[in-house]
């Protein structure tokens, strides 16, 4: 019986995709582990590997298609003796296993998130004929009470899957043909004026369209629900750079034959690492009806990217040298712009770093990125006159830091010990390698 290919989930977040690239066409004959396809997620184009061998019988979704979602059927798979005659007249199986992604030679992201529960068998309808609905659209239709006969399918042939199913309002599976249907939930107001309205807005006026690629899609839409679910408030604090300035020329000039030079963002990383060891408690994140409380240091550093951004995690920030945080930092800067990070690469960690100082930021207010529960804004280095100890007025290094948090699982007293941490680390840098 013929095998459906589906669409995978490069990543536990990832719903839907681009089909960027077929690297097979129709007839080619396929082993477990060849490449079938290039797919862009929103962080990444990585490389989708067959799990079965078989011959490419049809191509159901065509390369460059946009918004494919996950376990949606995008080829066709055929055995030994099936022909493409058998793909119209024979129901299609789906896979054992949904296929798994592979990127390179990193570890294969699951297909699906889902725990592994075993689906229940496919129903039929009242006519005694078979309904056609994916392992997991069987799956979630039984935890969700749904009856599989009133749901139509919009895979191919009709074909239930993942979408259908959530989109389905839960009814009982006894309910007669009498009974009153339920009633549609009421729309969520749009967040603002629509594409139309506001094109109308610029009728007469040059401009260009740019369409919005995954990576956008994803970056608005989080940064939206942060903004709106996620209860901010902001510490700022000053911090004196002259010491950690001549301590880093000190330990470059040491560094130099090995090829590394560290910059103040290494020492902001390692600086942050070591305070979440220090306040233990922020260290922490929302996970709904719970906090979940690390024991590494794993710290998110933003990298710009062109058309967005990435936060690839150095994990175990507090254990490394600033030598190896800095050769880390570097590689995942670089991947990270080619997009060639792997998902366990920019997911995870419990405190974001973003630093626009390069940029001549002086300092900016960034958005906690769920579930991390604090994200620290630096801003540039900039002379100024102060105060010093003794009471005179003298010039220093000062560099700007806004620690935005998420009053959930950091309150405000707890929140400004962890930003002293902080400031504590940077002032006294040689006290960061003891």
């Amino acid at each position: 019986m013929p095998t459906e290919i589906l669409m995978p989930a490069l990543s536990p977040t990832m719903e839907e995709g681009t089909l960027a690239k077929w690297l097979v066409k129709e007839g080619d004959t396929v082993s477990s582990g060849d490449l079938l396809a290039e797919i862009e997620t929103d962080k990444a184009t990585m490389e989708f590997e067959a799990v079965d061998e078989g011959t490419i019988g049809k191509i159901l979704i065509p390369e460059g298609t946009e918004g494919v979602k996950v376990n949606t059927a995008i080829a066709v798979l055929l055995d030994d003796g099936e022909s493409a005659d058998d793909i119209a007249s024979t129901p299609i199986a789906a896979p054992a296993a949904a296929p798994a992604a592979a990127a390179g030679n990193e570890a294969a992201a699951p297909a699906v998130s889902d725990a592994p529960a075993p689906a229940p068998a496919a129903p039929a309808k009242a006519d005694g004929g078979r309904i056609f609905a994916s392992p997991l659209a069987r799956r979630i239709a039984a935890q969700k009470g749904l009856d599989l006969t009133q749901i139509a399918g919009s895979g191919p042939h009709g074909r239930i899957v993942k979408a259908d199913v959530e989109s389905a309002t839960a009814a009982p599976a006894t309910a007669t043909a009498s009974a009153p249907a339920t009633a549609p939930a009421p729309a969520a107001a749009p967040a603002g004026p629509s594409a139309d309205a506001v094109a109308r807005m610029y009728e007469g006026r040059e401009y260009e369209e740019v369409k919005l690629d995954g990576m956008r899609k994803t970056i608005a839409a989080r940064l939206s629900e942060a903004k709106q679910t996620i209860p901010h408030f902001y510490l700022r604090r000053d911090i004196k750079l002259d010491a950690l300035l001549k301590f880093r020329g000190q330990l470059n000039k040491q560094l130099e034959g090995r090829g590394i030079k560290l910059s103040v963002n290494d020492f902001i990383i390692k600086a942050v690492a070591n305070a979440l060891q220090q306040v233990p408690q922020c260290n922490a994140v929302w996970a709904e009806d719970r906090v979940l409380q690390l024991k590494p240091s794993d710290v998110a550093v933003a990298v710009a990217i062109e058309g967005g951004l990435f936060t690839p995690v150095l994990q175990d920030a507090d254990t490394k040298s600033l030598s190896a945080l800095s050769t880390e930092m570097k590689d995942l800067a670089g991947r990270a712009r080619e997009r060639k990070l792997a998902p366990h690469e920019y997911q995870g960690g419990t405190f974001a770093i973003s630093n626009l100082g390069m940029f001549g930021i002086d300092n900016f207010d960034a958005i906690v990125n769920p579930p991390h529960a604090g994200i620290l804004a630096v801003g540039s280095g900039v002379k100024k006159p102060v105060v010093g100890d003794d009471g005179e007025l003298t010039v220093a290094t000062v560099m700007s830091v806004t620690m935005s948090v998420d009053h959930r699982v950091i309150d405000g007293a707890l929140g400004a010990e962890l930003l002293q941490a902080i400031v504590d680390n940077l002032e006294n840098p040689m006290v960061m390698l003891a």
